[in-house]
Parts: structure tokens; sequence; C-alpha cells
């Protein structure tokens, strides 16, 4: 059977925190078996038509100072309510700052403490992106994040901090695509912890509707 297409969206020459290199490694290795991954810093393939042979989009775009184009914002949307898949990994979540993308996304970033110890914990049982998960800790930057009130999301993982609970990841169906959002994902190392790896090859498998 052919691979799927999978893209992966971030920066190499100018991210703010979050390069890259090293994590397109990571990512084409975990999804080997299942897609090819084309590793991109030109956010000029979310326009519409560049899209259209992917059957996954992975954002891990470092855009916290800019925004994508409007047409590139309109690309994504058409992509993703049209049938595709979206998977946002931690700064993925800077498209957010466009607020049609908030809306897709179902929340935007609002802020973190230092990078800290902190436990993940499962949240929605029997979900097929947290099957056979069970709690886990890792070196991560606690994200908080502000919610689209109007999005319907399932709430996945959540983390404890500072004694209270935060949501750690969702996903949510946006028209025909599914969209998850993975707070994880800081730098290289936190791609080499067994349990963040298999959520990532399950959400990349739910976003993308691939069988089996």
């Amino acid at each position: 059977m052919d691979k799927r297409k999978a893209l992966l969206v971030g920066s190499y020459t100018h991210p703010k925190f979050h390069p890259l290199q090293g994590i397109d490694a990571q990512v084409s290795h975990l999804l080997n078996d299942m897609f090819t991954v084309q590793c991109t810093e030109n956010h000029k393939m979310l326009r519409e038509s560049n899209l259209y042979p992917y059957d996954l989009c992975i954002a891990y775009s470092d855009l916290w100072d800019e925004k994508v184009s409007p047409r590139q914002t309109a690309g994504l949307i058409s992509y993703v309510s049209g049938g595709g898949g979206l998977v946002v990994l931690h700064n993925g979540v800077s498209l957010a700052n466009r607020y049609e993308l908030a809306q897709m996304i179902g929340g935007r970033f609002n802020g973190h403490p230092p990078m800290c110890k902190l436990t993940f914990t499962p949240a929605a049982e029997g979900h097929d992106i947290i099957q056979g998960i069970e709690p886990f800790e890792m070196e991560e930057e606690p994200y908080r994040f502000e919610f689209d009130s109007f999005t319907d999301k399932t709430v996945l993982l959540q983390y404890e901090h500072e004694d209270k609970t935060w949501p750690a990841a969702w996903c949510h169906q946006y028209g025909l695509g599914r969209v998850v959002v993975l707070m994880p994902g800081h730098h290289e190392p936190s791609f080499l912890h067994e349990p963040f790896r298999q959520i990532i090859v399950q959400a990349a498998k739910w976003a993308s509707r691939f069988p089996g």
C-alpha cells in the first residue's frame, strides 16, 4: 500500500524559540510506517491548492510575532473543513494569532510558567488518541490556554501544576476534518518520551482517518 502524505510546517531559519531542526527527523521517523513526511518552513504551503495533496498537516510553526497571511489562513481552514487532518504540536498553537485559526484550533496560547517536570494524565477514557497511555512524567513548558467557548472539544490529556489541573491535549471535528492539539513538544528531548511518541502516532492516525 502506498504511504499517505503528511506536511510538517515549522521554522528553520528564524525561529524565535523552537527550531524545526531535529523535530523534523523525530516526527518523520515516528510516522514513517504510515506517512511520507515533507518538512518545510514555507508557510505558503498552507494555501489550499498546496495542501490539497496531503492527508495530514502538522503545525510546529513558531510565529509568535507574526501571522500567516489571509490567503494561508483561508487555505488551512478550507483544507481542514473540507476533510483534512491537522495536528498542532506545542508552539504550532502560535497559528492562533489569527482569530479565525484560534477558532479552528479551539483555543489560543495564554503564557506559561518556567519549564519543569510535569505529570500528564489521560482525561478521555477510551479515546483512540490516548489508547494504552498511562500517566507519565516529562520536562516540559506548562503552556496555558484560553479556550474558545464555541468549540465542542474533547480534552484528552491534562497536567498538574501549582495544585491545579490544566489541559494538555484536545481534539475535535471541524467541518468534515479533524483537529488535534498536543501541548508537549518544546524541544527534541520531548519527542524521545515513549508515551508522547505513542500519542503523536495515534493523533496522526485519528486526524487523518488512517485505516486500522
